[in-house]
């Protein structure tokens, strides 16, 4: 062997070794399929290949790539031009193996079939290549087909390559078996880098149906909130796209890779993991009277009993004058009966008005409940006199603002941190590490009075305030809540100018949120119709970032 025989040789060893090195980097299935058969053309000087991947049947192989240089065909993988021709059977009409042709061949039997001349060659039917040519032009000579196996020995593809080039003439040449060792060294190679990709792909779909898993048992437990658990990553990764998109401003040395946006995609699908403990009654919280059901109506009927006892007293009175008939002292009790009456139901309309806790309670509506509370009495079903209102329903009525008590806001709050919790427990991958955090801080605020570690804002990821600014968008516009109805998009983003002033959300990232378009985009996509009130181009001030 000459010492240019050699240096090639060794050339193309340190080229094959280069080419194994960059495939276990490739993540993209598609680039990956590329990358395998462009390595093998430029080893092996080949003119063309294909790259067929079997079915998940194991009954044919799949067109995946198709390249001839000559011809300028770029077919399948990253160039989104999909392949026409059918899969590859491997068992023919009779019910026997496919072995005429040489793909079929190579992944039935496990071995590799080097071609001279597909025009001379006896053994293989090459009817359909000699089409191929007369429709092209071109004329199909040398082939080397290697079968792509995984770790358990089982064919999962073939690679196949068309017309070895002799370098300095172009002429066609039979591929060598310095080639073929080469091609199936690379084969290994590649099969090990295929196998363990979709070996991670698919961990990666079964983690992520556990998350669905999880979600969906939160949406069935409240009709609500239904589908937030797509809504609010999709939102994040709206927002994550538009900050590594911008050039200027504090974000503009930003930048994400393809991991690091899967992560923070988990991130948001698993940010409310917790509610999965949080009981349903406390979420789905309508009126302030709400547990399991509305303890309004307990109410009413105390008021219908306080109607039947003013209209039985008027009657006794009533019964106590026949001795001796008086028509207006008879009057002035009905008189008396019906203004008691009207009392009864202007209180009953009181609370039935401040239960839902749609506007905060003002200090004379608060005296007015505890003056209905405490001073009206009523018969209960033990004959015994007692106040209107029970301590828990008075506490409950007297909240200012919303539905929630503050035991019931504890519970509620409580959700981030089993959130965390749960997360903490996980043995995350290193690429995935950032989880925990970035799901765990949505509720933290830029000003320190979120919770639950009541972080600032330079105590946070980038990740988790864009997380958190897109929990709270999503959350104002989302479908009809019980303690509040659908949300205008001018509203909610009225509500987020203000936050993005008072320390609830990151005021850069909002400014990226509003000039970028996020908000318009995810309108369209996720809101009701009814909700897109504003003109597209609409744009509402956005206040200088605060110092938080």
């Amino acid at each position: 062997m000459t010492m240019d025989l050699v240096g090639d040789l060794l050339g193309r060893l340190d080229q094959l070794n280069a080419i194994g090195a960059a495939l276990s980097k490739e993540r993209d299935i598609n680039g990956l399929l590329e990358g395998i058969l462009i390595a093998a053309k430029n080893i092996t000087q080949a003119d063309g290949g294909t790259l067929y991947r079997m079915t998940e049947d194991g009954s044919a192989l799949r067109f995946e790539i198709m390249r001839t240089n000559s011809l300028d065909i770029f077919l399948g993988g990253t160039t989104g031009r999909s392949i026409a021709f059918a899969p590859l059977q491997l068992i023919n009409a009779e019910g026997g193996f496919n072995d005429t042709m040489v793909a079929t061949y190579v992944a039935i039997h496990d071995r590799t079939v080097n071609v001279a001349d597909a025009y001379t060659e006896p053994e293989f039917d090459f009817s359909g290549t000699r089409k191929f040519d007369t429709q092209t032009g071109y004329r199909s000579q040398s082939f080397l087909a290697v079968p792509l196996k995984n770790f358990e020995g089982e064919v999962i593809g073939v690679l196949q390559l068309i017309n070895a080039m002799e370098p300095d003439t172009g002429r066609v040449v039979t591929f060598s078996e310095a080639d073929q060792r080469l091609v199936e060294s690379l084969a290994s190679q590649a099969a090990i880098a295929l196998s363990n990709r979709l070996l991670v792909n698919q961990l990666e779909t079964l983690f992520e149906a556990f998350i669905k898993l999880i979600n969906t048992a939160i949406d069935e437990k409240s009709p609500y909130a239904r589908g937030r658990f797509l809504r609010v990553p999709a939102l994040t990764m709206m927002l994550a796209e538009a900050v590594d998109a911008v050039t200027e401003g504090p974000y503009a040395s930003f930048s994400m890779t393809e991991r690091d946006r899967y992560e923070l995609k988990i991130a948001g699908m698993l940010h409310d993991c917790g509610k999965i403990a949080t009981p349903v009654h406390v979420v789905d919280k309508a009126t302030k009277l709400q547990t399991l059901y509305d303890r309004i109506g307990l109410i009413d009927t105390r008021f219908e009993v306080l109607k039947r006892d003013a209209e039985i007293a008027m009657l006794r009175q009533q019964l106590a004058l026949r001795t001796c008939t008086d028509p207006a002292a008879e009057a002035a009790l009905a008189e008396q009966k019906q203004i008691a009456v009207a009392r009864i139901e202007a209180d009953r309309a009181f609370l039935r008005e401040v239960n839902p806790g749609q506007t905060a309670m003002t200090d004379a509506q608060l005296q007015r409940l505890r003056e209905i509370g405490t001073q009206r009495r009523w018969t209960n079903p033990e004959g015994l006199q007692s106040p209107f209102l029970s301590g828990d329903e008075l506490e409950n009525l007297s909240i200012r603002r919303g539905t929630l008590n503050p035991q019931e806001r504890e519970i509620v709050n409580h959700h981030i941190v089993a959130t965390n919790q749960m997360l903490e427990q996980v043995p995350w991958p290193k690429h995935l590490k950032n989880v925990p955090e970035y799901a765990g801080a949505h509720h933290e605020r830029m000003d320190g009075t979120g919770y639950p570690k009541g972080l600032t804002r330079h105590q946070m990821s980038l990740q988790a305030r864009m997380l958190a600014l897109s929990d709270v968008f999503e959350a104002l516009t989302s479908a009809k809540r019980p303690y509040r109805p659908r949300m205008k998009l001018s509203k909610a983003l009225e509500m987020m100018v203000r936050f993005s002033k008072n320390g609830h959300i990151d005021p850069d990232l909002f400014d990226v949120f509003m000039r970028q378009g996020v908000y318009r985009r995810y309108a369209e996509q996720f809101m009701n119709p009814e909700q897109l009130d504003l003109p597209t181009d609409t744009l509402p001030h956005v206040a200088p970032s605060p110092a938080f």
